[in-house]
Order: C-alpha cells, then structure tokens, then sequence
C-alpha cells in the first residue's frame, strides 16, 4: 500500500467516525427536541385550564365584589344611623358628670352648714347656759 492509499484509508475512518458522531448526536438531539415538543404540548393544555378556570373565578370574584359593596354601603347606612346614639350617649355621660359634680359640690356646702349648725348649737348651748347662770345669780342676789 501506497502513502497515498494509507492516507486516503485514514481519512475514510476518520470520516466514518464523524458520521457515527454526528448520528449519535442527532438522535440525541431528536430525543431532546421529542420531549421538548411534548412539554410544550403540556405546557398549553395546562394554560388553557389554568385561563379557563381563571376565567371562572374572576366571574365568581366579581360578584363577590358587588355583594360586599352592597353589603359595605348597608353597614355604613346603619353605622350614620347609629351616630345619634353614641352623640347621645356622650353628651349623657357629661351631663351625668356634671350632675356628679353638682352633687359632690351639694354634698360638700351640706356638710359645711351642719358643721356651723353644730357650731352655731354648741355656741348657743353654751349661751343659754351662761344666761341661765347669770338669771339664777341675779335671782340670788336679788333675794339676800
């Protein structure tokens, strides 16, 4: 055998192994390209289900909203309803304040006037007892 025909033997193998390769690869590449399709395939059918049932719960959400709008405007109609009542209570407990205070202030000027009541009774105790003595003295003198 010739250099020649060597080189041209080592090129043939050389090339017969590159296309062996590249089958390999593309097989692998096949496969890889197989699984990407049906991923996508899946990835789809899980979107449509996904916006379909998105779909059924922003129906379902929105009515939601309008029944607790409804239901908020209620509350509130109710809650002004009800601002009398507490402005009513609270101007009830002032004057139930007020009137504890007018009654502590009673209490006090009550207290105050029976102290010089009792005072002002000692203090004529006392008198009648002196003008008693001073009578029976007189009378005493009077007498002798």
């Amino acid at each position: 055998m010739t250099g020649g025909q060597i080189a041209a033997l080592i090129a043939a193998g050389a090339f017969a192994v590159l296309v062996v390769f590249l089958i390999v690869m593309l097989l692998k590449v096949t496969k890889v390209l197989t699984d990407v399709s049906r991923t996508v395939t899946e990835a789809n059918k899980s979107v449509t289900v996904v916006t379909e049932n998105v779909d059924i719960l922003s129906k379902e959400v929105e009515g939601l909203l309008s029944k607790a709008n409804v239901l908020l405007d209620d509350v509130n109609g109710k809650v002004a309803d009800l601002d009398p009542v507490f402005r009513a209570a609270g101007e009830l407990g002032e004057s139930v304040s007020s009137l504890n205070t007018a009654s502590r202030n009673l209490t006090e000027h009550v207290t105050n006037v029976g102290r010089t009541t009792a005072k002002a009774t000692v203090a004529s105790k006392v008198g009648a007892s002196a003008l008693r003595f001073y009578q029976n003295r007189r009378q005493t003198k009077d007498k002798e």
